[in-house]
């Protein structure tokens, strides 16, 4: 491989990644991480002239406090929403709202990366150690949710049983005082439902209206609602610990539970009902439910090729200069590259992204957006794999070739760029292209902190419609495709490579 092809596929690879760019910014990538809605009425709360920006915290998965409207704008919903906007708009504030996971939304208040959160979110008395709530706005009911064929009506009935919780919920912290119970807590509710469609646990434990909704959707499933004793489950709005906007959120909550505001809120999201889906041969499939969101589900290939082959990109040019580092008999280099590779080879990618994601604006005072955080943690990670693998296509060039181009007065730089790493990189083809698909893979990762690829969007209509197969299959399909496609890429630019051979 020559000079000149070595050039069109750097050129290539950046003109396309450019691309990426540049349609993101022409067309509307859905926005579900996050979105600003204006005040109706303005107040004292502005700073020169402009109104002050509050961002929510919520975990969208959990209607109907909270979703996203898929099927339409692909705005957030909910009870939860509909409150935060109505006490937002009565201060003066405009509202920004960013989804996360539920777990990762108190870390979220504690690095400063948003301002409040509402996500039926009981005021307990460990949260309270950590963060400062307003007065509580709703309180519901624990409820047992089994199935028909075998049901489970009371706590008593429980000891003995393997029972499913949502991770952090105030539910969870009930089901832990069961006696006798065996917990399986997971990340988000419609986890929950699917281990309970698949028998793998007896019951799970959640709050009354989710419960309806799972019902509704699921005709397999019966609930029963516990003694409302049993759990404290008062709902209230989270703060940063000596928050000065505690007050004045509790001062417009007081007014709504006084003028019915409130009430109005509740009876709007809880009177809902939906249809019933229509199983296919008794499998209990039933694709028609992804009616309307294939479009919303569709948005998030753009951002998953985005992320891909951003992170590519920069995972091979920091991992060849890593591999030089490696090579250059440079001992401080050596130890550094060394190093390097071990740490990020040697702890997981999860926890190097939410490292990344909650501790850039803890220490740097830097508000990291989501997607450059996980473009940032798949490419360091991805640099760290290259360079081995870079510095092992550069060890395989015939080492006569180095010699002769020494012994030909030509310099270091020049042999590199002209003479060994394009032979090196011809032979790591198969290899770098092992790496971007690894990479397309592993991008469901950047769901947890909130970016609306693929699989974040495929549990958008899992929190949504209570069903979790039909999706799955249908983002595992595109997937396979956009593998498919670039490894039909990779093999066409390897035979045109090997011409010269």
């Amino acid at each position: 491989m020559n000079r000149k092809k070595l050039k069109v596929i750097y050129l290539s690879l950046i003109v396309f990644t450019v691309l990426l760019i540049g349609l993101g910014q022409a067309f509307p990538m859905g926005k579900s991480s996050a979105y600003s809605v204006s005040a109706e009425s303005a107040s004292s709360t502005t700073v020169n002239g402009q109104k002050k920006k509050l961002i929510m915290g919520t975990s969208a998965d959990y209607p109907p406090y909270e979703s996203v409207d898929a099927k339409n704008n692909g705005e957030f919903v909910g009870l939860d929403i509909d409150i935060a906007k109505y006490i937002t708009s009565q201060l003066g504030y405009e509202l920004e709202i960013t989804h996360m996971d539920f777990n990762g939304l108190v870390a979220a208040l504690q690095t400063g990366r948003v301002d409040f959160v509402m996500s039926a979110m009981s005021a307990t008395d460990e949260r309270r150690q950590n963060v400062d709530f307003s007065d509580t706005y709703y309180a519901a009911r624990n409820t047992i949710v089994s199935k028909k064929s075998a049901p489970l009506e009371t706590e008593a009935s429980l000891s003995g049983k393997l029972i499913a919780t949502q991770l952090g919920s105030t539910q969870d912290l009930y089901a832990e005082t069961i006696e006798g119970a065996t917990l399986k807590k997971l990340n988000k509710i419609p986890d929950l439902i699917q281990e309970l469609n698949t028998g793998r646990v007896d019951a799970a434990i959640v709050e009354d209206a989710v419960a309806i909704e799972m019902t509704n959707l699921n005709p397999g499933l019966a609930m029963h609602f516990l003694p409302a004793e049993s759990a404290e489950n008062g709902y209230a709005i989270a703060f940063p610990k000596k928050s000065t906007i505690v007050n004045e959120f509790n001062g417009v909550l007081s007014e709504m539970k006084d003028d019915g505001k409130l009430d109005e809120i509740v009876q709007k999201w809880f009177t809902a009902e939906k249809e019933q889906s229509n199983s296919l041969l008794n499998l209990n499939i039933d694709f028609s439910i992804l009616k309307g969101y294939t479009p919303y589900i569709l948005k998030g290939v753009y951002v998953t090729l985005l992320f891909t082959f951003v992170s590519a990109l920069f995972g091979l040019v920091w991992g060849t200069v890593l591999s030089l580092f490696k090579i250059s008999g440079i001992k401080p280099l050596e130890w550094f590259a060394t190093a390097y590779t071990s740490i990020f080879r040697g702890t997981p990618l999860l926890v190097q992204l939410t490292i990344i994601y909650y501790a850039t604006p803890q220490l740097f005072n830097y508000d990291i957006p989501a997607l450059m955080a996980a473009g940032l943690a798949f490419g360091l990670n991805s640099a760290a794999y290259l360079s081995e693998t870079i510095r092992g296509g550069i060890m395989a060039v015939d080492k006569g070739q180095r010699e002769a181009a020494i012994a030909l007065g030509i310099p270091y730089r020049k042999m590199m760029l002209r003479i060994i790493f394009p032979q090196a990189l011809r032979n790591i083809l198969p290899a770098l292209v092992n790496e971007c698909v690894a990479l397309l893979k592993e991008s469901s990762l950047v769901s947890v902190i909130g970016v609306s690829d693929l699989m974040r969007r495929a549990d958008v209509v899992r929190s949504t419609e209570f069903r979790s197969i039909e999706v799955l299959l249908f983002i595992a399909a595109i997937y396979y495709v956009l593998v498919l496609v670039l490894t039909s890429f990779a093999r066409m630019l390897e035979r045109r490579l090997r011409r010269s051979d």
